[in-house]
């Protein structure tokens, strides 16, 4: 039965990961630019990639829970696994690294979409009631910009830590 809970643990735990870092992948990577080159207005723009985001984040969200679920499965059956502070095993300070990266990725993904999206969506609200403040406008404008960045954070945070599962794997 052990076999069985950790093979679909590693499993749920490879899918999640590539739904939230494939997904990241996809909207910088595809999505974004075509869009950006395919269509009209960047109003267009940000009501598709607002679209986007509304369908992505509960995937993301969804991942992050299974993510966390499924490795502490794994870490239970893990054999080089000694201990959350145990920094004389390489193997334990690569995770934790990991997982420290991990965190980084969550806090970025919990603050765009707990704080920042709802704060570009008040002030958009704002300004089309208004019709009249280039302020406001410059300041969503700026938000998105420092929105996008995030998301390109989180990516490159992605990368290391596949990178860094890539070498615990190798010990």
């Amino acid at each position: 039965m052990s076999l069985f809970i950790l093979s679909l643990s590693h499993f749920l735990h490879l899918l999640a990961t590539v739904v939230w870092i494939g997904g990241i992948v996809m909207i910088l990577l595809v999505i974004l630019p075509g869009a950006k080159a395919a269509l009209e207005s960047s109003s267009i723009v940000s009501r598709l990639m607002k679209e986007i985001t509304k369908r992505f984040t509960p995937m993301a969200n969804a991942s992050i829970l299974v993510l966390i679920a499924t490795g502490i499965v794994i870490a239970h059956y893990e054999k080089n696994f000694t201990g959350v502070l145990d920094l004389s095993n390489p193997w334990n300070v690569i995770m934790l690294l990991k997982h420290f990266l991990v965190a980084l990725m969550i806090i970025v993904h919990l603050y765009r979409g707990s704080i920042l999206n709802p704060k570009i969506g008040r002030l958009s609200a704002q300004m089309n009631e208004s019709q009249v403040a280039p302020s406001l406008s410059s300041e969503v404008a700026g938000l998105q910009k420092f929105s996008l960045d995030l998301v390109k954070t989180n990516l490159v945070l992605g990368m290391m830590v596949l990178l860094v599962t890539a070498i615990s794997s190798s010990l």
